[in-house]
């Protein structure tokens, strides 16, 4: 139930005053005596239009039976006939439509009865008018509420789809925040891990076998420049302040030589299919999947040897690595680097699966297909 504005009193109050007043004047210009019911009447059924916004059924009962009252019984007709027509355009724009219909149907049959005596008061045109004015008011009313609770019901769906952009947001931002914690993990973690491997065996060889130091120091030298060459292109893109810049990191199928020959390890690679064809972010995908198998392979298994197989075929590029290292590599719960690979295999409809052979060693296998579409901004 809602508060009457200070205004909108005063303006009833004036309104009520202004009735009350001109049915007074009414009586005075008859230049009659007026009787108890030509002043009570009246003020009942002002009283009702004045509480009509709190207690409209009330006002609606209160001000029809004073109004149907006043007329066959006061001395004068007075200009009663409006109010009722306010009380039951509230009411039916109120929600309260089979209280008004009903209360403005008895009192035109109450009228109507009334009329079929001797002595008639109202004529027929007259009984049409105030029935229609009856109709009006309450469709009026009708009418108001109808258009009132469409727009409200605008309103919600507007603050919803309002909601719904905000939820979105945040979830899109949820998604960028791990894309690019997925990104900066490859760009960083995988080579970062792979100097810290090369530079323990240049320090372990750097006496005893110079030419492995050399060695491992030049691959030292080579990944850290590629990884600030993708950090920079990885950064590019996350900011996209160029247009011109490159649209996707540099990993890629087709320098898949150069990314086992900077794993430090010694890589049996079997390749089949058409790989030259494969979509950016499959690509990227299966270049990114690699690399953590590999850096893995160096970092956790003990092995010096790996086996790197990739094929398309059937609509799909299937990855397997495979090493025979006696130590443990990564495992379901540990690091983010399975994690990392599971999500990129899934965002693209695809699998991986990771674990022990039974001949012993590690293994895992991808399965990523061709068909599938992920942009790289990681928009879904």
């Amino acid at each position: 139930m809602r508060k009457l504005p200070t205004s909108t009193i005063v303006s009833l109050a004036v309104v009520a005053v202004t009735v009350l007043a001109l049915a007074v004047a009414w009586v005075i210009r008859a230049d009659r005596q007026p009787g108890p019911l030509d002043v009570v009447l009246p003020a009942v059924a002002l009283a009702g239009v004045l509480v009509r916004e709190r207690y409209p059924v009330v006002a609606l009962v209160v001000t029809v039976a004073a109004t149907m009252t006043y007329f066959p019984f006061s001395s004068l007709d007075g200009p009663l006939i409006f109010l009722p027509l306010v009380v039951l355009y509230t009411a039916a724009e109120r929600g309260h439509l089979i209280a008004a219909a009903t209360t403005g149907s008895l009192a035109l049959l109450a009228m109507g009865l009334g009329e079929t005596g001797t002595v008639r008061h109202v004529d027929d045109s007259a009984m049409i008018m105030i029935a229609g004015w009856v109709v009006a008011a309450i469709a009026a009313g009708s009418v108001t509420r109808n258009r009132r609770a469409y727009l409200q019901e605008a309103e919600r769906r507007v603050r919803e789809a309002e909601h719904g952009k905000e939820e979105e947001a945040r979830r899109r931002a949820g998604e960028e925040r791990l894309r690019i914690a997925r990104e900066l993990h490859d760009v960083l973690g995988h080579n970062i891990s792979l100097i810290n491997v090369q530079a323990a065996a240049a320090l372990h060889g750097l006496k005893k076998r110079p030419d492995d130091a050399e060695r491992a120091l030049r691959t030292i030298k080579d990944t850290s420049k590629e990884t600030l060459r993708e950090l920079r292109t990885t950064l590019g893109v996350l900011r996209q302040v160029d247009e011109d810049a490159p649209t996707a990191p540099a990993d890629s199928l087709s320098r898949l030589e150069s990314l086992v020959e900077a794993s430090g390890l010694t890589v049996r690679t079997e390749l089949s299919g058409p790989l030259d064809r494969v979509p950016v972010e499959v690509d990227l995908a299966a270049t990114r999947i690699i690399r953590e198998a590999l850096t893995n392979v160096a970092r956790h298994s003990g092995a010096g040897e790996a086996t790197l197989a990739v094929s398309a075929r059937d609509g799909h590029i299937m990855i397997r690595v495979d090493d025979d290292g006696p130590g443990a590599t990564f495992t379901e719960g540990s690091g983010f680097g399975l994690r990392g690979m599971r999500e990129r295999a899934a965002a693209l409809g695809g699998s991986l699966e990771a674990g022990p052979r039974p001949t012993g060693g590690f293994r895992v296998l991808a399965s990523l297909p061709l068909n599938a579409s992920l942009p790289l901004d990681g928009a879904r």
